[in-house]
């Protein structure tokens, strides 16, 4: 393996899903201006949208997110075609 091409300062970073309020620790290189504490220790925090925990792929549960009408839009114009 060749030396010197992997990073130096991983660390522990708490990475919290906004989508369920669910937080997870592991060790990451990313940078942060935010920290979070937990259980006494502090760790350096990165929000993230969606993780396994909330991602329907991972849940098995499909969220539809209707934005503006469009998915109205889309039946009104293509969901007759299947029937």
């Amino acid at each position: 393996m060749k030396k010197e091409i992997h990073p130096e300062n991983y660390r522990l970073v708490a990475f919290k899903d906004m989508s369920n309020e669910e937080v997870f620790i592991t060790r990451s290189t990313v940078a942060t201006k935010e920290t979070i504490e937990i259980d006494g220790v502090e760790y350096p925090l990165l929000k993230i949208e969606i993780s396994s925990s909330s991602h329907p792929f991972y849940t098995g549960k499909a969220k539809l997110v209707d934005t503006a009408g469009r998915v109205d839009k889309f039946m009104s114009r293509y969901g007759k075609r299947g029937k």
